[in-house]
């Protein structure tokens, strides 16, 4: 497969982008910034989709604890999405970098009028070379914060997907708090391995996802795959890999086995 010249959507979550005092982990955010710059400098199209405008919000406030109560979750997320925004732009501006917010509801990417327009938008911004900084437009939109009701996107592992698929992305990299997929809870069973080759979401596939939080993060496992099923449906490939390593982006890029690779529908007969 060419390696060359691919459009890449990637998914960080706040795990890698905080402490575990809700304060933004400056030093994650220089690392992830220099190496998806550098990756931009190499030739790709690079979209990155951001969690953290909460967490992030609550600690600018200085509140002791996340707000239970969904307004203040929604005016928490209005700071923190702000403050993220502005650090974001001032390191993507060090490697001389432009970037641009992009802010989405289910509205946006349910209707087919507004999804043609943003996908016009991204189209205009990447041939510009600009560099889309994408998250859920939490102040507006409470699919992600409250559960249970009609949700399209409910997390950003889904809406990264969503973006791939619209975007017509070539590669979607979800930097989580995990190496990959195992073929069982690597926390309970020391010799679970790590699957670095997924062809299709088989019912052994699903069982091994378990449950939301079974792993920690919001969605766990079970919204991963779900997000792999859209990735891959849309002849995106898709990788799980840990945040931690942002270096891997490199190799993950050169289709090197680093994390979980669920291979797109088609993609074998493409190469």
């Amino acid at each position: 497969m060419d390696h060359t010249n691919q459009r890449i959507v990637v998914k960080v979550g706040t795990s890698s982008l905080t402490h575990d005092s809700g304060s933004l982990d400056l030093r994650s955010m220089e690392h992830l910034v220099r190496t998806l710059s550098d990756l931009h400098g190499m030739g790709h199209e690079v979209i990155l989709v951001t969690s953290g405008a909460i967490a992030v919000g609550t600690a600018k406030l200085g509140l002791s604890e996340r707000p239970k109560e969904l307004r203040m979750k929604q005016a928490a997320a209005a700071v923190g999405q702000c403050r993220m925004m502005h650090i974001y732009d001032k390191l993507f501006s060090e490697y001389n970098r432009s970037m641009a917010q992009i802010l989405l509801t289910g509205d946006d990417v349910e209707d087919p009028s507004r999804a043609e327009h943003l996908r016009g938008t991204f189209s205009a911004l990447l041939e510009m070379g600009v560099i889309p900084v994408v998250n859920e437009n939490d102040s507006v939109s409470s699919a992600e914060i409250e559960t249970g009701r009609h949700k399209v996107l409910g997390d950003n592992d889904t809406l990264s997907a969503i973006v791939a698929e619209l975007c017509r992305a070539d590669l979607l990299v979800l930097l989580s708090d995990i190496d990959g997929l195992y073929n069982a809870d690597p926390k309970k069973y020391p010799g679970a391995h790590l699957l670095h080759r997924v062809e299709a979401l088989t019912p052994e596939i699903l069982e091994m996802a378990g449950g939301a939080g079974t792993w920690r993060g919001t969605g766990g496992m079970a919204t991963k795959l779900s997000a792999a099923r859209i990735a891959m449906n849309a002849g995106c490939d898709m990788v799980i890999t840990n945040g931690e390593r942002t270096e891997d982006l490199y190799g993950i890029v050169e289709g090197q086995n680093i994390g979980t690779r669920f291979v797109a529908h088609g993609k074998e007969e493409r190469l």
